[in-house]
């Protein structure tokens, strides 16, 4: 049975359009894991509503504001007028078009203008919240949080702002990053010392063109042999400008692409904005000159400077900008040790398969299960005798055919015992699990089929058998496994899934929903 979401999430030339892109990365991975997504956005200026119907989204209008909204009061939200319309007329409009639906499995919500009140009223549509912030500015009321960004207080900022047993999702770990981009890092690796490729990107709307000085600042650095490429969001209030200044000074321009994280991937540096498109360079290691575009990067650009992730200088945004562009971007190209380190630096701390991890925790796994039969006797057995995976086996020793089948038959009728086979949604095998159960506990066995190389699939596969067995079997509280000692693939896999270590063996708290 698929799962329903609703995403509540706006686009405007105030807001621009970043809340909205890293809402449909999520919207995309949950669709590949068979997931039914309905956006619901307000027809506001600089909105992305046609956009998203492009990419075969249902999305549902609230209507356009028909005039400003003031600011809120002391106990709202500060970016309340960002919402167009009073709060209550938000809230009416909401309840008529998600009151003659079936209930979602998920309300994802990602907007500075709503808090606790808007998802204790959503919870009458859904059965659990999801909240994407960035500011910690507010309380909410939701069963998990996101805040992608790197802090130097984020386990903290939240304290006192959510209920107590919300699941918190925090820093770039688990940062909305498109699947390209996973890819591409494995291409293209750390940055050498030389630079011969300049990346320009502010964002999708950038209402205040701070591409304009950026290209000016590039043309007066006269630096032939550096190939520019600009990025520009169909809506730019200056396209046609830039395109006609990219065309005077060589640089290439492009409009709404589809090739970023090639761009990213290609570039030696890069100059932007904070903001969800910092993550997405750090995931490729693209040093980059980073200004602060608004008051509520300012935190997230400053603390991810002193992190040595990007190059953030305290750069003044007026009739000297460009000036200052152009003393720090010369400099950061005369420092290819700066660029090294930034790059270096970066790289570590995002992935790039933040979005695949959030999908888990949604219960949204990529990998379906299905009870083994006698007819996957012959599989297991190759799988099992290959010797990568006798090399982890508590039994080193290739296993005979009669002793394979004795085994697969008595644990086929165990009772206790329960054997799956994993698989993409193509049907293609990934891996295998095993629950020995006693009493309230079972111990995991688990192994991905030999050759399957995708990145990522022990912990697909492990989120996997572990929502099987809360929805299967409530009865079971805890999950053990055993690993040898030199397995450190699988010594990582179960740290990072939230096992607790004992000696070699782990044990996980198996957490029921609401």
């Amino acid at each position: 049975m698929s799962s329903s979401v609703v995403i509540r999430v706006d686009a405007s030339l105030q807001m621009g359009s970043g809340h909205v892109m890293r809402c449909a990365t999520l919207a995309e991975e949950l669709r590949s894991r068979g997931a039914a997504v309905t956006f619901v956005c307000r027809e506001l200026t600089g909105n992305y509503v046609d956009w998203l119907r492009t990419q075969q989204f249902e999305v549902l209008s609230l209507t356009a504001p028909i005039c400003a909204v003031a600011e809120g009061a002391a106990s709202s939200p500060a970016h309340l007028a960002w919402l167009g319309v009073p709060l209550e007329q938000e809230l009416d409009e909401v309840r008529a078009l998600l009151s003659p639906r079936q209930a979602a499995d998920w309300i994802i919500v990602d907007h500075y203008a709503l808090d606790a009140r808007w998802e204790q009223a959503a919870k009458a549509f859904a059965a659990r919240i999801m909240v994407i912030d960035d500011l910690a500015d507010r309380a909410h009321d939701c069963s998990v949080l996101l805040d992608q960004n790197y802090y130097h207080d984020m386990q903290q900022r939240y304290d006192g702002l959510l209920p107590s047993a919300c699941l918190r999702l925090l820093g770039p770990r688990h940062a909305l990053l498109r699947s390209e981009f996973a890819s591409w890092r494995a291409r293209c690796g750390l940055r050498s010392a030389a630079a011969h490729r300049v990346l320009v990107f502010f964002g999708g709307v950038d209402a205040d063109n701070y591409t304009a000085p950026a290209i000016a600042a590039l043309a007066r650095a006269n630096r032939p042999e550096l190939q520019v490429d600009v990025v520009i969001g169909m809506r730019h209030p200056a396209r046609a400008a830039i395109e006609d200044a990219c065309a005077q000074h060589g640089f290439t321009c492009h409009v709404q692409t589809s090739r970023m994280a090639e761009l990213m991937a290609a570039a030696d540096l890069a100059i932007g904005a904070g903001g969800t498109a910092t993550w997405e360079r750090c995931s490729l290691g693209l040093p980059t000159l980073t200004l602060c575009v608004a008051d509520n990067q300012r935190q997230l650009v400053d603390d991810a400077a002193v992190g040595g992730l990007v190059y953030a200088p305290d750069i003044r945004l007026g009739v000297e900008l460009e000036e200052a562009l152009l003393l720090h971007y010369t400099a950061l190209l005369d420092n290819p040790a700066l660029r090294q380190c930034l790059s270096r630096q970066s790289h570590a701390i995002v992935d790039g398969r933040g979005t695949a991890r959030v999908a888990r925790k949604l219960g949204m796994g990529a990998i379906v299960l299905r009870k083994a039969s006698e007819d996957d006797s012959a599989d297991l057995m190759l799988w099992r005798n290959h010797e990568s995976i006798r090399a982890v086996s508590r039994s080193s020793a290739p296993i005979a055919l009669e002793s394979h089948q004795r085994w697969l038959t008595a644990l086929l009728t165990d009772p206790q015992r329960i054997l799956m086979i994993g698989q993409q949604r193509n049907g293609q095998p990934v891996g295998v699990v095993r629950f020995d159960l006693l009493q309230d506990s079972a111990e995991v066995s688990i192994y991905l089929v030999p050759g399957t190389q995708q990145q990522g699939l022990g912990a697909e596969l492990l989120a996997s058998a572990e929502q099987w067995l809360r929805n299967m079997r409530a009865d079971i509280t805890t999950i053990r496994a055993e690993v040898l000692g030199d397995n450190q693939p699988s010594h990582r896999l179960f740290l990072t899934a939230g096992y607790v270590r004992n000696s070699t063996s782990y044990f996980k708290k198996v957490l029921q929903h609401d």
